[in-house]
């Protein structure tokens, strides 16, 4: 994982995108139906298969963090 900040310019394109392209809640609601899709494709493809399943599953980890990050919907008591 990198822990590197953002650059001005990519800070500057994310609050563009997030105030004039599409809302944070909106967003975080994308990111959660895309991973459960893929989730569930990938499961379906690869039952028994175990090649490939860590990196998804990092990834499926970390869309989720950044839909938590623009909605914190799984951390609401």
């Amino acid at each position: 994982m990198k822990t590197e900040t953002l650059s001005k310019e990519a800070e500057k394109r994310l609050i563009d995108f997030f105030n004039h392209i599409i809302d944070p809640d909106d967003m975080a609601k994308i990111l959660r139906q895309v991973n459960c899709i893929l989730a569930l494709a990938v499961m379906r493809q690869h039952e028994t298969l175990q090649i490939g399943l860590t990196n998804f599953e990092d990834n499926y980890y970390w869309v989720n963090e950044l839909a938590e990050i623009l909605n914190p919907y799984l951390s609401e008591e």
